[in-house]
């Protein structure tokens, strides 16, 4: 079954790939709308990950606050439960709805193939951070909602019950911390996530942690073995290969649930997970649902530290986009601007906004008040770094690369750490040399 779904998925790729010069049909810019809010009208189709706010009907209440400002405006909503994957078949049309994120596996290079400038990057720039991770040339092709910190989404009441009340240090100190939680509590200490795939692209998103480097994902097109020791990919990758192999995981990733896993972190039957400061809000939520106390749910940054100081990297959530083929452009901007700007759901997200001189959430406030360093994306290199990854065939924003990982880890595949490192590293070094 899997097999059949990475076929699919390769083929797709092999499309988006072919049709990448291209001039993008539709054309048109859709720059965020400021005229008359009134002469703003059509039906637009927004596609979304967030499965749960379209059931519940939180995104319609959104819509209906939207329409008392662009009342000739129709906005409905499409929840995809594997957002990258479906995305990624219907980009080989033109019908992947008015307003989408932007899936992980497009490289910045592509979007204006795809996506409607919104504006200029001098103008935009100035509302919004992240806009240098979608502008090409001068023109920015997509914004985010909100900026995350990564790290650890934790339950402090379970870690403190294994008598773990202080943040570990080192990737060492972190595993020995899981086995304490395994031998004391008897709780999953880690969860992967490795069925529904997508949570394990974060792991890509530790580069500048534990280096406390910024430019650690531009350095990748300049480095020709970055799984080798003392490389942020190296310490990701190996604390994650760590946990799995000393069985501190799930015991069998191909039955994990991403919405599960929320109740199983919010009641204590599993200790952590390593993803964005997004998370927190919805663990926290679970854990309400479930009758315990949401302020179990934690934060915790990557276990290591340079100069006494844990690191974090601030990089966008998705980016809002609008389909170049769109025939609506003008109403899709409006809502994509409306939403991110005035909708509130950031704040209710317990996200860092990611419109210029908004406060931080609770979420992350333990980081802000314990030193932590928050340390922003570098993306100079942006465009080189997806040229030499897809000539690798890796894809070290896809899930494929990590499930492997967790598969030699646990048994499942052949190999060890050392050999599926040095395989990284040849197919790496190999397509720096060949992309220039």
């Amino acid at each position: 079954m899997r097999r059949g779904w990475l076929a699919v998925a390769a083929a797709t790729m092999t499309v988006l790939t072919a049709c990448s010069g291209s001039s993008g049909g539709g054309g048109g810019s859709a720059a965020i709308a400021s005229g008359d809010p009134a002469k703003v009208s059509g039906d637009i189709t927004v596609l979304t990950n967030r499965t749960d706010l379209v059931s519940d009907g939180t995104l319609k209440k959104y819509a209906a606050e939207f329409n008392k400002t662009y009342p000739d405006v129709k906005v409905s909503f499409e929840g995809l439960t594997d957002y990258e994957g479906e995305t990624k078949i219907r980009m080989t049309t033109e019908n992947y709805g008015d307003v989408l994120l932007i899936p992980n596996s497009l490289s910045v290079g592509q979007y204006p193939t795809f996506f409607a400038p919104l504006g200029s990057a001098a103008d935009l720039s100035a509302k919004f951070d992240y806009t240098d991770h979608a502008t090409v040339g001068d023109k920015v092709y997509g914004i985010a909602n909100f900026g995350v910190a990564n790290g650890f989404v934790y339950n402090k009441a379970l870690w403190a019950k294994a008598g773990v009340t202080d943040w570990p240090t080192t990737p060492e100190q972190f595993v020995a911390d899981l086995q304490a939680i395994k031998d004391r509590t008897g709780a999953t200490p880690y969860y992967t996530n490795y069925h529904d795939g997508w949570p394990l692209t974060n792991w890509t998103n530790a580069m500048g942690s534990p280096s406390c480097d910024p430019g650690a994902h531009d350095a990748l097109a300049t480095t020709a073995a970055p799984w080798s020791a003392g490389k942020d990919l190296y310490s990701a990758d190996k604390l994650l290969y760590t946990v799995v192999h000393d069985k501190l995981s799930e015991p069998d990733p191909t039955t994990t649930n991403w919405e599960n896993s929320k109740a199983l972190l919010g009641t204590g039957k599993v200790a952590s997970m390593w993803l964005g400061s997004w998370a927190v809000s919805q663990m926290q939520a679970a854990a309400r649902t479930a009758g315990q106390d949401p302020a179990d749910i934690a934060f915790m940054p990557f276990p290591a530290q340079v100069d006494g100081h844990f690191c974090s990297v601030l990089r966008p959530d998705y980016q809002y986009a609008v389909n170049v083929h769109s025939q609506h452009k003008e109403a899709a901007s409006a809502w994509l601007n409306w939403f991110i700007t005035k909708s509130g759901n950031a704040a209710a997200e317990g996200s860092i906004s990611s419109v210029k001189g908004t406060a931080l959430p609770t979420t992350v406030q333990p980081f802000q008040d314990k030193g932590v360093k928050f340390i922003p994306e570098a993306q100079a290199a942006a465009v080189q770094v997806a040229k030499i990854d897809k000539a690798s065939e890796i894809g070290i924003t896809s899930q494929d690369y990590r499930q492997h990982l967790v598969d030699v880890a646990r048994g499942a595949a052949g190999g060890d750490m050392d050999s599926f490192f040095a395989d990284l590293d040849k197919k790496w070094s190999e397509a720096l040399n060949s992309a220039g």
